[in-house]
């Protein structure tokens, strides 16, 4: 997999309606098990890996195959279609692909969507330090849920 972001789509893909309208502007056929996975992900609104994709399912009733998962998941995400994060323990897919940032939790392993502007400032303070105009960032926070950090 490369490190390339995907191309973004013309307006934010918020709901499983704009999902579909996009896969269907790209030409991408919506298969029976593409809709599935692209419903599952917009119903259940976590990251979820491939494997949790295929076993949810497969125990909802729907026969679908571990490599038409992978590949689908593939090919949705590489169209911008939904979420890819790499992490160091495998891939977690998720339903929002426009730019947002995650909070991370340390005690339950869960990615949280979350919309964090900062302020002009401080997008101003990095300009200079780096050199750059930005365009777009992410930013990913890192916390405990629980009050009771695991140590």
């Amino acid at each position: 997999m490369s490190d390339v972001e995907p191309e973004t789509t013309a307006k934010p893909i918020t709901s499983l309606e704009d999902a579909i309208d996009q896969c269907q502007s790209l030409g991408m056929r919506l298969s029976r098990q593409r809709r599935s996975i692209l419903e599952l992900l917009w119903q259940v609104e976590e990251h979820l890996s491939a494997r949790q994709i295929y076993d949810r399912l497969n125990q909802a009733g729907k026969d679908i195959g571990h490599t038409s998962v992978y590949q689908n998941l593939e090919a949705l995400s590489q169209q911008g279609i939904i979420e890819c994060v790499e992490r160091s323990d495998g891939r977690l897919y998720g339903n929002l692909s426009h730019s947002h940032s995650h909070m991370n939790c340390l005690d339950t392993d869960q990615i949280i969507d979350i919309q964090v502007e900062l302020p002009s400032e401080l997008i101003a303070q990095i300009e200079a330090q780096v050199g750059v105009t930005i365009s777009d960032y992410r930013v990913d926070f890192f916390g405990y849920r629980h009050s009771n950090p695991k140590m």
